[in-house]
């Protein structure tokens, strides 16, 4: 039961909830009532998942020595000693294998190439460019867009401009407060196992964080009171959703620059409630924007 743990924790299963991605373009498209969609939604989720326990499980192969060297990562199952290289290539493979034949057998083949894509960037992410300053942050970014391609594919919905925008925004956003932990622990005289990590320091850092929020809040409310979203979603509201992204982002820069806890976006998501209550309040914000009116006979 141990050995099965440490697999599970190998695999990253509490970071699958970014995969939350690949269903927005079908939530925003106000077809989540779409019980043939809303299933290959549910199978894009689970192929991308698998996908990225993949990529989580070779970065982890990679980054063995670095990672016994910090004071987090050293706990995980390979640093540990707890699986080893050939265990964790095994489970690469098996996990790869099948989310590849989920998309082949079951989704279009324009997901497939997506999600090539994304597991072709992530290797060579891992062999080098993670290595590369600045392009290492916006690569990660461009990681939760390709989730939105992914899952627009899978249910043969556009994503808009303007989604494929702001998750990258605020992808950049939540990558740039997690290098800072690493700016910190390289500062503090600690090693850092990101090469990356030495051309930042905590000035550049701080700077940066601050640009991008304030470019994510601008574009979010750019979005929400452009003609093209009132006309897309049928009302004049949209804007109000606004209130829940500012806070969202405030609370999360607060934890980072005050609190100095901003290494998981995950854990954070799990753990604090002010964040959780943003979220919630956006979400049902936008049900009852998109999908109250189709549950009102009449409208």
């Amino acid at each position: 039961m141990k050995k099965v743990n440490d697999y599970i924790s190998l695999l990253r299963v509490p970071q699958w909830v970014k995969n939350a991605f690949v269903a927005l373009p079908l939530f925003f498209d106000g077809s989540m009532t779409d019980t043939h969609r809303l299933l290959l939604m549910l199978l894009a989720v689970v192929s991308f998942s698998l996908a990225a326990s993949a990529v989580y499980c070779l970065n982890d192969v990679m980054d063995v020595n670095a990672d016994r060297l910090h004071p987090v990562k050293c706990k995980r199952p390979l640093a540990s000693g707890r699986v080893n290289r050939g265990e964790g290539l095994m489970l690469m493979l098996l996990c790869l294998a099948v989310s590849v034949g989920l998309c082949l057998w079951l989704l279009p083949m324009s997901a497939f190439y997506v999600l090539v894509v994304y597991v072709a960037l992530n290797v060579a992410y891992s062999l080098l460019l993670k290595h590369v300053g600045i392009l290492d942050m916006l690569i990660v970014a461009f990681f939760y867009v390709l989730r939105i391609l992914f899952g627009g594919a899978a249910v043969s919905i556009r994503p808009t401009s303007w989604l494929l925008l702001m998750a990258f925004l605020l992808a950049l956003f939540l990558v740039i407060a997690k290098r800072r932990d690493d700016v910190l622990m390289m500062q503090e005289g600690g090693t850092s196992v990101r090469k990356s990590a030495q051309a930042y320091n905590l000035e550049f850092i701080n700077l940066s964080l601050t640009l991008v929020a304030t470019i994510t809040i601008v574009c979010y409310i750019m979005y929400t009171m452009s003609a093209e979203t009132i006309s897309h979603f049928h009302s004049d509201y949209v804007f109000a959703t606004s209130l829940f992204v500012i806070a969202g982002i405030l609370r999360y820069m607060q934890v980072t620059l005050v609190v100095g806890k901003s290494g998981s976006p995950t854990k954070l998501l799990f753990k604090d409630r002010f964040v959780q209550l943003c979220l919630i309040g956006w979400l049902l914000a936008f049900v009852f924007i998109i999908y109250l009116p189709q549950w009102i006979p009449g409208e």
